[in-house]
């Protein structure tokens, strides 16, 4: 009997009121992988991370972590089993400390050793975030800003990491450093599940990836055959593709 996937969507639909959003959708997510979810704005790719969370539930279909069905799990539970989100936008609480966000990350576990652990890998894993750890989390840069909202997640230990579009907004430089964090937390054992707008980027570093047209999965494959693909090429990627002649 072969090992479940970590996340699996199974036919998934998704509605808002009378928009259907997410239609027959299907992922599958292996431990250790890094998946990159790719497509245009409004395709349904945040409400995957939201269907992912629990903030939106699925209208039919089920959704699997580690084999078992968590479609009807309140937040909260999907948290303690494993799943944590790095949200669009960072989403940090502006007028707490770095170091009171990173708090907010492991509030469903009791302070003691884990904790103090998992607090020396945030900053072993962000060194500017422990030089920052006493600062306004709002004054912060963009990118320092995301390196909290990344660390401030990593500090509920989870299994599935996922992260909807973590280079918006960034400058070149920190989405070069940020892509390169993303692999370090994977090495170390942690699924990645990421929503990106920046093709090339996600493409370079993950290991699969779909993309979502309309609500739809229209493509799926690894990273290298989506890169060769002309119509991802010409999509996402920004290259023309000139006839010959």
């Amino acid at each position: 009997m072969r090992e479940p996937m970590l996340l699996e969507f199974r036919d998934v639909n998704t509605h808002y009121g009378d928009l259907h959003v997410l239609k027959q959708v299907n992922y599958a997510i292996g431990k250790g992988e890094i998946i990159a979810l790719l497509g245009g704005n409004a395709c349904g790719k945040s409400t995957t991370m939201k269907t992912i969370m629990g903030v939106v539930r699925p209208t039919s279909g089920t959704v699997q972590f580690d084999g078992k069905a968590i479609e009807r799990l309140p937040t909260a539970e999907r948290v303690r089993r494993g799943i944590a989100p790095v949200l669009e936008a960072r989403r940090l609480f502006p007028r707490m400390t770095v170091f009171e966000n990173l708090e907010m990350g492991a509030y469903l576990r009791k302070r003691g050793t884990e904790f103090d652990e998992d607090l020396e890998r945030v900053y072993d894993l962000f060194p500017r975030v422990k030089e920052r750890r006493n600062q306004i989390a709002g004054t912060l840069s963009g990118g320092e800003q995301q390196m909290v909202a990344m660390g401030r997640a990593l500090m509920a230990r989870p299994r599935l990491l996922c992260m909807d579009e973590p280079s918006m907004g960034l400058s070149p430089r920190y989405v070069e450093q940020v892509f390169d964090i993303i692999q370090a937390i994977n090495r170390q054992g942690t699924t990645i599940f990421m929503v990106e707008q920046n093709a090339n980027m996600a493409l370079s570093i993950a290991h699969r990836a779909y993309v979502l047209q309309t609500g739809q999965v229209v493509l799926s494959g690894t990273a290298e055959e989506l890169r060769r693909n002309p119509l991802i090429r010409e999509a996402y990627l920004g290259e023309m593709q000139v006839p010959a002649g």
